[in-house]
């Protein structure tokens, strides 16, 4: 339908038009969830639990050590995680553009324009049904910031997503065991909430509060021109801007992997520096989703201590450089450093814990 055909129309009738739009909203996104995550990630459950696996480590593979740097081992990893992920990235970038051209932009903006704790709640909680790693969320969250959504909110739903995942995070209790689970959630809550905080009141003033209404009476006007023109040219935009970067940036860290996750030594793999190594390892590398829980149990096997193993748990699905690289240009780029530098801290501190508990 053409906007254009309602020039002349009355409030129900704009009323009416947002509604179907609203609708088909949550059909795309349920149908995408419940064929992309929730059902496979049901499945999925019952062999963790019957198996206490999920199957190799994305890193090494049948290997214990990963291959040294080389193009042949930057295609190698992609390829491994691109099919792993292809499907939820075509859902991400759908999602993204339908936030843009489907949703009421006031809705947006009453939900997470505003730079307090509400928000940031908020956002963790719409989180939770998503279950995607930031590279595939990166889309949804460029298409959140574009809509005005503060940056601590945005934030928060960009972490939230993988950090949060409670499929994920069942998986962890029947493989890892559930002193991992309790970590992964309390930390988890403390990094999500630290970084929303944090670059809130350092970015309040991005929509300024005595406007807002302004702002939320000029996104009740009705949007010119054709729904399918906009909603393919969001579509464009979005893959263009973001998908070059994050290909490229998957295929370096998939080359590097043997050095940023060396061998595994029994014995030497308890120390602090293998917890500060691995703490900025994770935060760099890119993972799909759930994929830290394979990863961890491998190297444990192999002789991983359990403080490293923890700072891996909460850097691992939390950001990447490749995840980064997607959203670098709706964000501040301090709010990003803080991201990144928080989930560095983040695996630290729980590293340490790991090596007393």
């Amino acid at each position: 339908m053409s906007d254009s055909s309602l020039a002349v129309s009355t409030p129900q009738t704009q009323r009416n038009v947002w509604v179907w739009r609203i609708v088909l909203f949550f059909v795309l996104l349920v149908a995408g969830e419940l064929y992309v995550k929730w059902y496979p990630y049901f499945n999925k459950a019952f062999i963790a639990a019957a198996k206490h696996t999920l199957g190799l480590s994305i890193i090494t593979g049948h290997q214990s050590v990963a291959p040294s740097p080389s193009l042949g081992a930057a295609f190698d990893y992609a390829k491994q995680y691109f099919l792993a992920v292809w499907e939820a990235v075509i859902l991400g970038v759908v999602v993204g553009a339908a936030v843009q051209t489907l949703l009421p932009k006031q809705w947006i903006l009453r939900l997470f324009a505003k730079s307090n704790t509400k928000s940031l709640i908020t956002a963790s909680a719409l989180a939770l049904p998503g279950m995607m790693c930031t590279c595939c969320t990166a889309p949804i969250v460029v298409g959140l910031r574009k809509q005005q959504a503060s940056v601590g909110a945005a934030l928060a739903y960009w972490m939230g997503n993988p950090v949060l995942n409670p499929a994920t995070i069942i998986f962890m209790g029947f493989v890892l065991g559930w002193k991992f689970v309790v970590i992964r959630i309390v930390f988890g809550l403390l990094l999500i909430l630290s970084v929303g905080t944090v670059t809130n009141r350092l970015f309040k003033g991005e929509v300024a509060q005595d406007t807002m209404q302004q702002v939320l009476d000029q996104a009740i006007q009705k949007p010119s021109g054709s729904l399918i023109r906009r909603f393919f040219t969001q579509l464009g935009k979005i893959t263009l801007t973001i998908v070059p970067a994050y290909v490229i940036l998957v295929l370096v860290v998939g080359a590097l992997r043997a050095w940023l996750f060396p061998m595994v030594i029994p014995g030497n793999s308890y120390s602090l520096l293998w917890v500060v190594g691995l703490a900025i390892a994770g935060t760099l590398f890119v993972i799909p989703t759930a994929g830290e829980v394979p990863i961890i149990q491998s190297m444990m096997k192999l002789g991983l201590g359990t403080g490293p193993a923890f700072a891996l748990l909460m850097t691992l699905p939390a950001v990447s450089a490749p995840s980064i690289a997607m959203i670098w240009r709706q964000f501040p780029r301090k709010a990003l450093f803080i991201a990144a530098s928080f989930t560095v801290l983040c695996g630290i501190v729980a590293g340490l814990i790991g090596m007393i508990i």
